[in-house]
């Protein structure tokens, strides 16, 4: 899927990955689409919960290589 930015949070634990995502996602155009890398189990449900509360849309996640990688559209 092709992303407009790429936020790595492997190796931080929760709530630093989506804390990390907001603060990213801040400058992206409503539309573009952001790819969180995270390795913390709790991203599993912190991630699409973080949309359902911001507006922004869960895409999909995708494993791969000891981690998850999260796609969120900005709303």
């Amino acid at each position: 899927m092709n992303t407009d930015l790429d936020i790595d949070a492997i190796g931080l634990l929760c709530p630093l990955p989506v804390l990390r995502l907001r603060k990213r996602m801040a400058a992206l155009a409503p539309g573009q689409v952001a790819c969180l890398r995270a390795d913390d189990p709790a991203a599993i449900v912190d991630v699409p919960h973080f949309c359902n509360e911001s507006g922004n849309a869960f895409l999909e996640m995708v494993e791969a290589d000891g981690h998850m990688a999260f796609y969120v559209r900005k709303g």
